[in-house]
């Protein structure tokens, strides 16, 4: 019996509401910024490969900015866009140098020659103000920002795009106002577009709850387990069952306005699911959600085993189809996706060059198709699941190269097809195999803890159960009309949204905290006002005031011991520190958690908490990794440098690679053995010497810690120096950090 294999793309868009004000314009840009780079080109990609199917998760909140930037919405970037820069004031010009710098700068910021001029005057001088851009530069930096964003595909669209680039700068206001014009006319494509291809049978388009909640823990955090607690529960009772039921509700008739009919699958937030969320979704009318294979895993009490390259050596499980039979004896069927192949794609696939990786992940899924031969059934499925928007920043040609030469393969390859979830689902529903228990779990280990169990997120969720306690009373009393209840619980909706608990408190990072906590506060704010209640003194201060955050610099000297140990007396408390952005699913690809840094009169103090993962994991020590730190002393007895010897992964010289350094140390990290620390000082011309004579204190146990003498370094008193982290294996470097200006400090 000749065996099948299909493969289910679902890629996931969302964006959390940005909105503070029902009619306000929104604090962040991402929606429309995604819109123009992502959406539509990810679909009408498919134009170029008849036999490709794909199916598209859309969180309805995505969908209302999408409708309000059709018409005139604006976002504060935007509306800062279209303003004459004779008007900016002097905060419109601080936030358009602190937040118009934000697009990857490899791909995007490296390329173009005017807006890495500007960037490295922005972010060269720690000194920068306002007054030294002038007016002409402010409007050059809004263009160049908006103008990076646009998918490279356009380009063969819209002349626009092409005429604007090659202008270079001295950029006009009515240039920016007809970019911004330019966003509205491919977002107006995007939901008739998504629409007709629905139609045509091209793809599927499924959903979340309204805003984004992740349901087990909105419907009762207590049912919720997990192996261990860092932190307790919040210490509040959180039950809001009825509005999971409604924000299920709303979601399913906002994508039937919109595109015509309702979907037959749901993505449950962060794939989330549990016995009593899939009684729910049942019960709204879904026939089938998906989860990750960890969830199956857990279910069956069963680990999947993977080869060295993290190929399943037995893909039957994953590949097959499930159903689960709800309290009120109705049937829902689950999905379970590879959990590798995203990290891949996220984290991964962007390092290398587009068609290699590619190729790999086809290969990847002819391995999965082989080793099904001797399955007893004829039929599988493959699902590959994951966030369709944030990877390709990282990828040439915005994941254009690797997602044509991907469909390609696939498209011509007749053991292979790609599904609609739903026509396979009708298709083979009787091999459907039944999980009589669904153990509660997410993509994150099977666990919650990256959105509750933490003290700034507890602190959170006590917050939002207050206000809709709150809430819930006035209604109770019959002191609110029926638009003033509807007003307020969608504010409560928005609040319960997974985002906001995602950037609180540790371990996730966005850059942008306090806008979120801003945002997060002002929704809980808007319910009072709209019953006519007090608000609450505490929404008003910032829930990081209360628990307290890493802080980015030195806030101090300190003096740890260094004994590789993790102690309680927060010795590292006051130290800079740098929070390693890793994608929240791919662990074993990250050396690093954190970075902390700091000095006192003598000594520069360095940790490094290495990822226990990849210390734990046999397969990632199959060559080792060194730490190199190189460092430039600025004095006059340090006038050779030399250059960083890692060789680098790509033609993108980073601006931190360009320069010159006086000193490198490096520590090789291997799975067991321990290699002396190598101290090298540059003699001139790209030559390093190796320097035996050194005071240098390093430990590596729970954590590896070192300690640098000035004086070992030829500092004095007053001396200021640049530094930075480069990680590499073989010779080759892997990550470097921070990768465009250098950290700089003074000796005391």
């Amino acid at each position: 019996m000749k065996k099948e294999l299909s493969v289910a793309f679902i890629w996931h868009f969302h964006q959390p509401n940005y909105q503070t004000q029902s009619d306000g314009i929104r604090l962040m840009p991402w929606a429309r910024l995604h819109a123009v780079k992502d959406y539509l080109d990810m679909l009408i990609i498919i134009d170029k490969f008849p036999n490709i199917k794909l199916n598209f998760s859309i969180v309805p909140a995505l969908i209302d900015a999408i409708e309000d930037y059709a018409e005139d919405g604006h976002d504060i970037h935007s509306k800062l866009t279209v303003t004459p820069v004779e008007e900016l004031t002097d905060d419109d010009k601080l936030y358009i140098l602190n937040y118009f710098f934000e697009a990857n700068y490899e791909n995007l910021i490296s390329k173009n020659q005017r807006y890495n001029e500007l960037y490295l005057k922005r972010y060269k001088n720690s000194e920068i103000s306002i007054n030294d851009f002038s007016l002409q530069e402010y409007s050059d930096i809004m263009l160049l920002f908006n103008l990076m964003w646009f998918d490279p595909v356009w380009k063969n669209v819209y002349p626009l795009l092409n005429e604007l680039e090659a202008k270079g700068k001295n950029y006009t206001l009515e240039d920016r106002q007809n970019l911004i014009e330019l966003n509205r006319v491919i977002i107006r494509q995007i939901i008739p577009s998504f629409k007709k291809y629905q139609e045509n049978g091209r793809i599927e388009i499924i959903t979340s709850p309204y805003n984004h909640p992740i349901m087990p823990i909105l419907i009762n955090s207590k049912d919720i387990k997990t192996p261990s607690l860092k932190y307790p529960l919040p210490d509040c009772k959180i039950s809001m069952v009825t509005d999971v039921k409604e924000q299920l509700k709303l979601a399913f008739e906002k994508i039937k306005d919109t595109f015509g009919r309702y979907p037959k699958g749901v993505w449950p937030s962060e794939h989330f699911i549990s016995q009593k969320t899939l009684d729910l979704i049942a019960n709204i009318g879904a026939d089938w959600v998906i989860s990750d294979e960890s969830v199956l895993s857990n279910s069956l009490k069963k680990e999947f085993e993977r080869d060295f390259r993290g190929c399943y050596k037995d893909p039957y499980d994953v590949c097959s189809l499930y159903y689960y039979r709800t309290k009120q004896k109705k049937q829902i069927n689950i999905i379970f996706r590879d959990a590798v192949v995203p990290n891949l794609i996220g984290f991964e696939y962007s390092h290398h060059d587009s068609t290699v990786s590619a190729n790999d992940l086809f290969d990847r899924i002819k391995t999965v198709h082989d080793k099904l031969k001797n399955s007893p059934e004829k039929n599988h499925l493959l699902t590959i699941a994951m966030d369709g928007e944030n990877s390709w920043d990282n990828y040439q040609a915005d994941g254009g190269i690797f997602l044509e030469r991907l469909y390609s393969l696939l498209n011509s390859d007749k053991n292979i097809k790609t599904v609609l979830i739903s026509d396979y689902i009708q298709q083979n529903h009787k091999s459907a195999k039944l999980l009589e228990k669904v153990e509660s779990g997410s993509w994150s280990n099977q666990e919650f803890q990256l959105w509750i169990a933490e003290p700034t997120k507890n602190l959170a969720w006590k917050y939002l159960v207050q206000t809709r306690n709150d809430l819930s009373h006035s209604i109770r009393l019959g002191e609110l009309s029926k638009e003033q209840i509807k007003s307020a619980k969608s504010e409560i909706y928005i609040a319960e949204g997974s985002d906001w608990f995602w950037w609180y408190g540790e371990p996730n990072n966005s850059g942008q905290d306090h806008i979120f906590d801003y945002m997060f506060r002002e929704h809980l704010k808007n319910v009072y006002n709209i019953i006519n209640k007090p608000v609450p003194e505490y929404l008003e201060t910032p829930l990081s005031a209360f628990i307290g955050k890493p802080f980015k610099n030195p806030a101090r000297e300190i003096k740890p011991l260094i004994n590789g140990l993790i102690r309680n007396n927060n010795e590292w408390q006051h130290a800079g520190c740098i929070d390693i952005p890793g994608g929240p699913i791919l662990q074993e690809n990250k050396l690093f958690n954190r970075i902390y840094f700091g000095n006192d009169k003598d000594n520069l103090y360095l940790r490094f908490d290495i990822n226990k993962y990849l210390l734990e994991s046999k397969e990632s020590f199959k060559e080792y990794f060194s730490i190199y730190v190189y460092i430039k002393v600025y004095n006059a007895l340090n006038e050779n440098t030399s250059s960083v010897r890692t060789t680098n992964k790509s033609d993108t010289m980073l601006p931190v690679l360009q320069d010159g350094y006086t000193h490198e140390v490096k520590f090789a990290l291997t799975e067991s053995k321990k290699y002396p620390l190598q101290f090298s000082k540059s003699v001139g011309s790209g030559l390093w010497e190796l320097t035996w004579g050194h005071n240098i204190k390093y430990v590596h146990k729970e954590i590896f810690e070192i300690s640098i003498p000035f004086d070992d370094l030829g500092l004095q008193q007053g001396n200021s120096f640049d530094f930075f982290f480069l990680t590499g294996c073989s010779g080759v470097t892997e990550e470097i950090y921070p990768k465009d200006i250098p950290l700089s400090m003074v000796r005391p």
